[in-house]
């Protein structure tokens, strides 16, 4: 039988659900946020399903830490764009980039799709759009998101995904 190497082991017993819940979401939630390809549903469904209870803390917490995640690329794509801007006189102009024009930061209550939804939140830093109504249009989309998924797996599938 395969051991786990021990950091992976430390690593899981650092993130049970069970004894660090809420710390568990905001950090899965918050990395998620970034361009790094991980999902944080299934930690606020399963720790919901440990406790229902935690059901609006869980989603909470969850957004909290989505949304923060999501500053940081923003913050991350605003100095790609500054350190652009230094090698190369050009500015990019693609279809997507004048789509994020014309709707500004509103285009970012969609921070919450799969697979564009992070990259969204850097190109709008790239494209120096106002900070604080980004981050507010990403918390809408992304609370949406978490109560949304996490009612329809909890509630319409009540006999699944049980412990």
């Amino acid at each position: 039988m395969l051991r786990m190497p021990p950091w992976i082991e430390s690593l899981i017993g650092l993130l049970a659900l069970p004894k660090f819940g809420l710390g568990t979401v905001f950090i899965v939630s918050f990395v998620s946020a970034t361009l790094l390809p991980l999902g944080s549903e299934p930690v606020v469904i399963g720790l919901v399903k440990l406790d229902p209870w935690l059901f609006w803390p869980a989603v909470l917490v969850a957004t909290a830490g989505n949304t923060l995640g999501g500053a940081v690329t923003y913050w991350m794509g605003y100095g790609v764009e500054r350190a652009y801007e230094k090698v190369s006189p050009h500015k990019p102009d693609a279809r997507a980039l004048q789509w994020l024009r014309r709707f500004g930061a509103k285009a970012c209550l969609l921070s919450w799709l799969p697979i564009v939804g992070d990259p969204l939140c850097a190109v709008a830093g790239w494209m120096q759009l106002p900070f604080w109504p980004c981050v507010v249009y990403m918390a809408i989309g992304k609370f949406a998101r978490y109560v949304t998924m996490t009612a329809a797996v909890l509630w319409l599938f009540p006999g699944q995904f049980t412990p």
